[in-house]
C-alpha cells in the first residue's frame, strides 16, 4: 500500500534530476530514516511509480504524472484547519503565486512555527515535508503544486496540473 512519503521520495527524486543519491544522503535530506526510505522506494517500484536503477530507483516519469493529476487528491486527502502562521503552499505557493492574485481570503499554509504567512491550515503530503521544503527550493515547487492539486478549485487545479506536467516531462 502507497504511502504518503512514497510520493514525498518520488518528488524529491523528479526535484534532484540526473544528480547521483545515495539512501543515507536522500533519507537525510527528508528527514526519513534510512529504512523508512528503503521502504518508501520499494513501495513506489511496486506502485510502478518508479522503476529500479541499479542499487536505487528513479522515477517512472509517465505513470508518476497520472498518479499526481488523477490519484493524490482521492487518495491523500488535505486536512484544513484554523488560521495559523506557516508557510504557503497550492496556489499561494510557488510557482502558482504569482499566477493568482492575493484575495481576501487567507492562503492554505503548512502549519510551521518558522512561517511567516498567516493562513489556513491545510495538512502537508507528509508530516516532514515542510522541513525539507525549506531544504529544497524544487522540491518546495513541486509539494505546492501536487496541493494544489489535492485541495484546491478547479482553476488552480488546471493550472497545477500543466506546470506540473510540463516540469516531469523536462526529466522523462
Amino acid at each position: 500500500m502507497l504511502k504518503s512519503q512514497d510520493v514525498l521520495v518520488m518528488l524529491k527524486l523528479v526535484a534532484l534530476g540526473d544528480w547521483r543519491w545515495t539512501y543515507s544522503s536522500l533519507a537525510t535530506d527528508l528527514h526519513l530514516s534510512p529504512s523508512q526510505l528503503h521502504s518508501a522506494v520499494r513501495r513506489a517500484v511496486q506502485a510502478q511509480l518508479a522503476i529500479k536503477d541499479g542499487n536505487g530507483a528513479r522515477p517512472h516519469f509517465r505513470n508518476l504524472e497520472e498518479f499526481l493529476v488523477h490519484g493524490v487528491r482521492y487518495v491523500f486527502v488535505p486536512e484544513r484547519g484554523e488560521p495559523t502562521r506557516g508557510l504557503p503552499t497550492g496556489y499561494a505557493g510557488p510557482p502558482l503565486s504569482e499566477a493568482f492574485d492575493a484575495s481576501n481570503e487567507l492562503p492554505p499554509v503548512w502549519p510551521d512555527p518558522e512561517g511567516e504567512v498567516r493562513g489556513m491550515a491545510f495538512s502537508p503530503l507528509y508530516k516532514n515535508a515542510v522541513a525539507a521544503a525549506r531544504r529544497d527550493g524544487q522540491l518546495y515547487e513541486l509539494l505546492a503544486l501536487v496541493d494544489a492539486i489535492r485541495g484546491g478549485r478547479a482553476r488552480e487545479r488546471d493550472m497545477a496540473v500543466k506546470v506540473l506536467r510540463n516540469r516531469l516531462a523536462q526529466h522523462a
